[in-house]
């Protein structure tokens, strides 16, 4: 069984200033809760093979994590793999022009659930679809306010 979230926001900002925050892993604690500390691994941009190592916290316990990230295509498009708990998880970032200063976001996340998360596919749809409408919040929050700071500079 796989379930599906989708998170859209409309960011007042251009594609390329969202595509370099989200790709900054650095600055992923920022506007994803779970996230301690991310790198990529090796060092280097983001590209197909690359591994994000996270020191993440969830569940009352913090712990390593890693993605691999799947695809890439600046400035439209960067997916990742890797697992929540036992099951298998994707998740992508999209961005589309609105027009030279806004940006249409849109976060998916899939889960191939697996072992006790059968259990409780509603329960934990519901609460990843809240977890990934706040990051998007967070992440226009912090893409708006740069770009007010670079505007009045």
């Amino acid at each position: 069984m796989t379930i599906r979230t989708e998170s859209r926001i409309t960011i007042a900002s251009s594609v390329d200033e969202v595509w370099a925050y989200v790709c900054d892993v650095g600055r992923w604690p920022q506007w994803a809760p779970t996230v301690l500390e991310c790198w990529v691994r090796g060092g280097g941009p983001l590209q197909p093979g690359s591994r994000v190592d996270q020191r993440a916290k969830d569940l009352g316990r913090t712990h390593p994590r890693s993605q691999e990230v799947t695809a890439v295509e600046a400035p439209s498009y960067v997916a990742f793999a890797g697992t929540m708990g036992p099951s298998a998880s994707r998740w992508a970032m999209e961005l589309k022009p609105v027009d030279d200063r806004q940006t249409d976001a849109m976060m998916w996340i899939e889960i191939d659930l697996a072992g006790i998360m059968r259990a409780v596919p509603g329960l934990l749809k519901g609460s990843i679809q809240r977890v990934s409408d706040r990051e998007m919040a967070a992440i226009k929050a912090a893409v708006e306010s740069a770009t007010r700071e670079s505007a009045e500079s």
